[in-house]
């Protein structure tokens, strides 16, 4: 039975869909201004997994991820370029979406962009202003108040009455209460923004996800999903919001997920310390940059260093060495046996709040089998053992290559020597081999070594792969 960790109650509790037949699950989602770091790659590929596995477990889902695309700093960036705020936001969320796809993210079912949702917008705040939620500050922008909201501080555990004056908002005085926050602010007319029944202005942050969610998935919803930086104050600004509009608002699952430290701080763009996907792209596959990014369970930190990048990449690699030469053929009457304990080791660490470290301590565990089995020519064992270690990763977004490209593919070999020369290589060691020529096939195998080419003797043949630095 899956069990989700539950930011709301702290607790982890046992999975009931609100429908049976759908899960319905939005995830705050990108501002485009600035093309993707690796901390955003790792809370969207936790959500790849959580809707893969979903959907592995027989339900339908409804996956909806916003793209926030007016902002202050999109604004100041299309002032600076004197571009059209449009072809800005266009250009960066084509190239992050390419990110995306080459990170085997699946694509939401809706990824609705906030300027196309004005009039929801509008509409929404007019709920609140009807209800008393929301008043009309002193310089005329729309404010949400908190004290209508009694559970205010519930999400993330903060006591009202403690929260501190943040000295750098301005305009601090116009409004009733210095913890209020804005549903609309005006602007000028030369800025971007759009006519409101209040005036020329543009929404706040925190109120387009609580309009956004709510036109797609309603007034409840089974997960709600995004960073733990976004505990607080969007999300429960987000509560409060939607839990005025319509008293029967609830979200069954908050997730949240954990953080990428690097340098002992957290990777932020405020910071200046972010390594951008495109980047990390060009040195490591896609699988062993999801692997890295997962290795660790989903709601604690990540310590982002090459070195644990290249143990990833050693990682993967031993997984797709023990898949090499597959033949897709099996018919072993012990092998549903052996195999049935480990695969429900594998689910049982993805039914217990997505655990994947102990997910991929399973596959490992299958990887061995196969190494055992190949070893003892036992190879329909071998075979199934290897379709059923290529089904699981699969749930992870992993696994997907043929392990022959993937070994021989993966990364760039050195320019000396393409595949045809190291596949004539191969065969003139095995000749010196098959002929007792000892010192010549060790000569051909130094010589690829020296160019970061190793060779591994199997049962079913002599496998080449890329040496990792």
């Amino acid at each position: 039975m899956l069990k989700i960790f539950n930011t709301l109650s702290k607790k982890k509790k046992k999975f009931y869909p609100i429908n049976k037949k759908i899960v319905k699950m939005y995830v705050c989602g990108v501002t485009p201004y600035d093309i993707c770091h690796i901390g955003h790659a790792r809370t969207f590929i936790i959500f790849d997994i959580i809707i893969r596995y979903l959907k592995f477990l027989g339900y339908k889902t409804k996956y909806v991820r916003n793209i926030t695309d007016i902002d202050d700093k999109i604004i100041d960036i299309a002032k600076k370029k004197k571009q059209n705020i449009n072809d800005i936001t266009k250009k960066i969320i084509n190239k992050i979406s390419q990110d995306f796809n080459k990170l085997n993210i699946l694509i939401p079912d809706f990824e609705p962009k906030v300027t196309d949702h004005i009039n929801d917008i509008i509409k929404i705040i007019n709920i609140l202003l009807i209800n008393n939620s929301a008043y009309i500050a002193k310089n005329g922008d729309i404010m949400f108040s908190i004290k209508k909201y009694l559970n205010y501080g519930i999400l993330s555990k903060q006591k009202i009455n403690l929260l501190k004056l943040n000295k750098k908002i301005k305009n601090i005085f116009i409004k009733n209460n210095y913890k209020d926050f804005v549903l609309w602010k005006l602007t000028c007319k030369s800025d971007i923004g759009w006519i409101s029944p209040w005036g020329y202005g543009r929404p706040g942050w925190h109120i387009e996800c609580s309009t956004l969610s709510h036109k797609y998935l309603g007034n409840f919803f089974d997960i709600h999903g995004g960073g733990n930086d976004l505990i607080f104050p969007h999300h429960e600004n987000e509560l409060a919001q939607s839990s005025c509009i319509n008293k029967s608002f609830y979200v069954n699952y908050w997730i949240h997920t954990g953080m990428i430290i690097t340098k002992n701080k957290k990777m932020s763009k405020s910071l200046n310390n972010t390594f951008k996907i495109k980047d990390i792209l060009l040195k490591y596959n896609k699988e062993i940059i999801r692997y890295f990014l997962t290795i660790t369970h989903y709601r604690s930190p990540i310590i982002y260093s090459e070195d644990k990048l290249k143990q990833a990449e050693l990682a993967v690699q031993k997984l797709y060495i023990s898949m090499y030469n597959i033949s897709y053929i099996y018919n072993h009457k012990n092998i549903e046996t052996n195999f049935f304990s480990l695969e429900n080791q594998f689910y049982n660490a993805m039914n217990d709040d997505f655990n994947t470290p102990r997910a991929y301590s399973i596959l490992f565990k299958i990887s061995h089998k196969i190494n055992i089995a190949n070893n003892n020519k036992k190879y329909l064992i071998a075979n199934y053992f290897i379709l059923k270690l290529k089904k699981l990763g699969n749930i992870l977004g992993l696994l997907f290559y043929n392990p022959k490209d993937y070994l021989e593919n993966n990364g760039n070999l050195n320019d000396y020597y393409n595949k045809y020369e190291i596949e004539k290589l191969i065969k003139q060691r095995n000749i010196a081999r098959n002929n007792h020529l000892w010192e010549k096939a060790d000569y051909i195998r130094n010589k690829l070594k020296n160019k970061n080419i190793l060779l591994e003797d199997t049962n079913n043949g002599t496998i080449w792969k890329k040496k990792i630095k």
